[in-house]
């Protein structure tokens, strides 16, 4: 027979005793878009405790409408061997192209990245950062629908080794950064450069040479790196965001593994 207050009783105390777990972390990522997701995987794989703030309800960001709500996703040569590893189905389509379901693609590697460890905590937004010592210590964080209805409720903050900006387009990690302390980024203004036209090529190529420390303790993937660097768009190819993703996790994996325990 079932109580219904057993229930509730059941979703709250787990949900709480997996966000006590989150207070302290080695990797914050923020959006849970494929960038995200990937860096998720990856580094939850490596046994680090790491967990992801995305503010829609939903993971897999843009992912998940392909083209144009074409349901289907391209992938290129350098990738293939990602799905591969996550079990999503491709197909050749011509030499160099592949194709994948863009939904099986999503949930594939959402399904890989918990089933690896890695936390995610949807509908949650970032509204601030901590700085200590001219570094990244940490998130502040609140519901997302509280800053939707723009009620005036106090965050709750989190503590991480390193975060990573995964949240696409907009960027918003690195604004928040450049908003409070001024034009303090590597980039060759100091500030975000902005996202250029759509160029599939290149953009490509310059998201994953993009995807890098940003600010001490900060880090961009995904589109966000190109956004903060001034590369391309590419539309609803994704083996650039996949890369993007594993490469900064190895990056993270060899900054925590070279730090003197606390």
């Amino acid at each position: 027979m079932l109580d219904d207050l057993v229930i509730s009783e059941a979703i709250v105390k787990s949900f709480m005793e997996d966000f006590l777990q989150s207070i302290k972390l080695d990797v914050a990522i923020v959006g849970a878009g494929p960038a995200g997701l990937m860096a998720g995987y990856c580094l939850a794989k490596e046994g680090k405790k790491v967990a992801i703030f995305e503010r829609k309800l939903s993971v897999g960001g843009g992912m998940w409408g392909g083209g144009m709500m074409f349901n289907k996703i391209v992938i290129q040569e350098e990738s293939k061997r990602i799905l591969n590893e996550l079990g999503v189905r491709i197909k050749e389509y011509k030499k160099g192209y592949y194709l994948a379901d863009s939904i099986e693609a999503t949930v594939g590697l959402a399904f890989q990245a918990v089933k690896a460890g890695l936390k995610i905590f949807n509908l949650i937004s970032v509204e601030d950062v901590m700085i200590r010592g001219e570094k990244i210590t940490g998130l502040v964080l609140n519901w997302s629908p509280v800053q939707m209805a723009k009620l005036h409720v106090d965050p709750l903050t989190i503590g991480c080794k390193a975060a990573v900006d995964a949240t696409g387009h907009d960027s918003e990690l690195a604004r928040i950064v450049e908003k409070k302390i001024g034009p303090q980024l590597k980039t060759e203004s100091g500030g975000i450069m902005g996202e250029k036209p759509m160029w599939a090529e290149v953009g490509e190529k310059t998201i994953v040479n993009n995807t890098k420390e940003v600010y001490p303790g900060l880090y961009v993937a995904g589109m966000a790196a190109n956004a903060v660097f001034g590369g391309p768009r590419m539309g609803p190819i994704f083996g650039g965001m996949l890369l993007s993703g594993e490469k900064v996790a190895k990056m993270i994996l060899e900054r925590l593994s070279s730090r003197t325990p606390e």
